[in-house]
């Protein structure tokens, strides 16, 4: 097991997390929506907004598929990438899921003061946006639960973590 692939909701954590795992094990981290932007040259936010979210994920996809070759690597995911395609047999095949598990009230939360801007919560009110998140996450809850570890992403004791992943 040489790559770490993180799952979750939008606001779960995934990159904070990544950045504290990866310096811990003194390896690489990568988020794919950086890969994303950076293959392709606009934000992911921007692609949203001018093309469509299918195209996005097809995309997506194959940028989460080009980190197969990455050694000791920590990868954060996107909030959907788990969810499309066989993406989260994929990374359960091709490395060890660790799936971020938060409560809708911290992401709802998280989400409305975010400094970076979501394509799937933008412009919505709190009341949407509340709405929204519990419809969405749980659509989305039967994909994060294939991770081999599940962790409680609020307050997350990245000790206890490393423990979880070297039991595997």
């Amino acid at each position: 097991m040489n790559r770490i692939y993180l799952v979750g909701y939008m606001g779960a954590g995934k990159t904070t997390t990544a950045k504290r795992l990866a310096g811990r094990l003194g390896w690489q981290v990568v988020d794919t929506d950086a890969l994303f932007e950076e293959k392709y040259k606009i934000s992911v936010c921007d692609f949203f907004n001018k093309y469509d979210e299918p195209l996005y994920r097809k995309l997506e996809s194959e940028v989460l598929k080009s980190t197969e070759s990455m050694e000791n690597t920590v990868i954060s995911t996107g909030g959907g990438t788990a969810c499309y395609f066989d993406n989260m047999e994929w990374m359960n095949h091709h490395g060890l899921t660790v799936f971020l598990k938060i409560s809708e009230k911290a992401v709802t939360d998280r989400l409305l003061h975010a400094k970076r801007k979501r394509p799937l919560a933008e412009g919505k009110s709190e009341a949407e946006l509340t709405e929204f998140v519990q419809q969405h996450y749980t659509s989305r809850l039967p994909f994060y639960e294939r991770a081999q570890i599940t962790v409680k992403a609020e307050d997350l004791d990245i000790d206890s973590l490393l423990e979880r992943i070297k039991e595997c």
